[in-house]
């Protein structure tokens, strides 16, 4: 496996640990830093800039709607989903073209591990960042396996289609 795949996995797994753990603390210059990182050695902002941001502005919307639907309960705000978790989803955003990109075709694979990856990482994450499922743990996990069934093969979409964009760019460039 090439070197950047491997240091794009582990920089996801330090940010996700340090957000998860760090909350609102200094741990989250880990996750920033990894984003540095990410855009300096891995890729380019031009290359996937969009891609990070869309995928954390998306996530931020859905997880301050479950928030709002009562799936959640973070101590922290009881409005909007906190700046830890949207550093989560831009470090996901980072491994879509790289470590996770394996798993965009078949899109049956994306859905499959959306909706079984997805809540799993949420309930990890709920146990070490105090995070309250009011709903019950089986509860949660019938709301959020069919929506990350779906939003794994969209944010593989927003990939593919901030690719082509990006490639369609450079080359116009070059004439």
């Amino acid at each position: 496996m090439p070197t950047r795949l491997i240091a794009n996995a582990l920089l996801f797994q330090a940010g996700w640990f340090a957000c998860v753990m760090g909350g609102t603390s200094w741990w989250l210059l880990i996750p920033l830093a990894a984003l540095v990182v990410h855009f300096c050695w891995i890729s380019s902002w031009a290359a996937e800039g969009k891609l990070v941001v869309s995928v954390a502005l998306a996530g931020a919307a859905l997880d301050s709607f479950l928030l709002q639907l009562g799936v959640f309960d973070f101590a922290t705000t009881d409005t909007l989903a906190p700046l830890w978790l949207v550093l989560l989803w831009a470090l996901l955003g980072t491994t879509l073209n790289h470590s996770l990109a394996w798993s965009a075709k078949p899109i049956w694979l994306a859905a499959v591990l959306g909706a079984i990856g997805g809540p799993l990482a949420y309930f990890a994450g709920s146990a070490l960042a105090s995070v309250s499922l009011p709903l019950g743990q089986q509860a949660t996990l019938w709301i959020l396996a069919p929506i990350w069934a779906l939003v794994f093969p969209l944010l593989h979409g927003f990939a593919h289609l901030y690719r082509e964009q990006f490639r369609l760019l450079k080359l116009s460039r070059r004439r």
